[in-house]
């Protein structure tokens, strides 16, 4: 099932932590920069970009006050399935009730409003793929959290949206905060100029404890509860993706960018067998392989590791030159014949954000609409279906067969408020 391919890497390639554990702290505010009219629906010269939010749960909420501290947006309208959510960031920013949406069908009333110009997408992954689609066809510039989509389906849709969108002259950028910062692009672009020689093989790890650890016992007492589900989403595979797309994407991105080349193929297990709420695994264990013969060790936890480490996000490359070594949050460095320092970026949580932010509203203001993001975004995205696939089923799956999938994960929604 594994394809052969002839030419080396090196011609070929070009550039403990749990996320939720950097809400402490915050950049500087960023200089506002003046709109131009032409370029934005609803706006006047000298205006802020008018901002939607979809999602007000803790990363929704913490990223409007990145939105906010830029400078060049106002927070104008803001949606969530839940009222109290809507309500705790609303009253923050002091955005009008009216312009407040609950239910699941609320991001659609909030954009049928014509009252935002652009939407940061920080829902449940399963909804990115119809609300991204939605943002694009009123007409709005959409900065989406990864992952973009639980499935094969929803990522062709998110690629299809991001060509769209560009069709239409709108911003479309996908929040990854590795490839914002400046020691991994150094690191990469010297990778992809030759700087490891020949590809030999490489690691790919995400080590973590359990996040959502507040709505454990909730999800314990109720699990079939679609409302206890949903705040919960991140213990639920249909709404998450499982734990290799919701959180292991981090790394498996850096492996994407590294190899610069799809797998053609993965194998591997995992299971959960430490954690017994929800139904996400809690362990992968896979190997990629990629173009001449080149395997890529991956493995992930998201348990109690009870002081082991390494722990966090991690990535090597090793090659015939030197070997690469990131660390989000950590040291990045190539260590060999053409050896380069790089160093440390602890607080690349937040600064990656706020840098993509700043991105969002600069390419918003020159008119660049190529959205450079989402072809990368996808492919990182389908990675990691690829490996959860591979693992569920027990067996080696092809990329080109992964690609032609139709099969859907679908969650519990019934009886939830429209």
């Amino acid at each position: 099932m594994v394809a052969k391919e002839k030419s080396s890497n090196s011609s070929q390639v070009k550039q403990s932590l749990n996320r939720r554990q950097f809400l402490a702290g915050t950049s500087a505010a960023l200089t506002f920069t003046a709109l131009k009219p032409e370029l934005v629906r609803g706006t006047n010269a000298n205006s802020k970009l008018r901002l939607g939010l979809f999602g007000c749960g803790n990363r929704g909420g913490w990223i409007a006050h990145l939105f906010r501290e830029n400078g060049g947006y106002e927070l104008t309208a803001v949606a969530d399935y839940f009222q109290d959510r809507v309500d705790e960031v609303g009253n923050k920013y002091n955005i009008e009730k009216q312009h407040r949406y609950t239910g699941l069908m609320g991001y659609k009333r909030l954009l049928d409003a014509g009252i935002v110009d652009a939407v940061a997408i920080e829902s449940p992954p399963y909804f990115h793929p119809e609300q991204a689609a939605a943002a694009v066809e009123a007409g709005c510039h959409v900065y989406l959290a990864k992952p973009i989509a639980v499935d094969t389906p929803g990522c062709h849709s998110i690629a299809a949206s991001g060509k769209k969108a560009s069709s239409k002259k709108l911003c479309f950028l996908i929040d990854f905060q590795t490839r914002a910062d400046p020691f991994y692009q150094e690191a990469l672009k010297l990778v992809h100029q030759g700087a490891l020689g020949d590809f030999a093989f490489g690691e790919s790890t995400y080590h973590a404890g359990l996040p959502w650890k507040q709505h454990l016992e909730d999800l314990k007492k109720n699990p079939d509860n679609p409302e206890v589900q949903l705040r919960a989403w991140g213990l639920i595979p249909q709404l998450s993706g499982d734990i290799i797309t919701e959180q292991n994407i981090h790394t498996l991105d850096v492996m994407n960018w590294i190899m610069d080349t799809p797998p053609l193929s993965a194998y591997g297990t995992g299971g959960r067998k430490v954690r017994t709420v929800g139904d996400c695994w809690d362990n992968f264990v896979l190997t990629f392989i990629y173009p001449n013969n080149v395997g890529i060790a991956f493995s992930s936890r998201q348990f109690n590791g009870h002081g082991t480490q390494p722990e966090g996000i991690r990535n090597r490359m090793f090659g015939n030159l030197g070997v690469l070594e990131t660390q989000y949050g950590g040291q990045v460095l190539i260590r060999g014949k053409n050896f380069y320092k790089g160093g440390k970026s602890p607080g690349i949580y937040v600064d990656g954000a706020v840098a993509n932010i700043k991105t969002f509203h600069e390419n918003i203001m020159a008119g660049k609409f190529d959205n450079p993001t989402v072809e990368p975004s996808v492919r990182s995205n389908l990675i990691t279906i690829l490996g959860r696939t591979a693992a569920y089923e027990n067996r080696v799956v092809s990329w080109d067969e992964l690609i032609k999938c139709k099969d859907t994960m679908k969650p519990n929604l019934e009886g939830l408020k429209a």
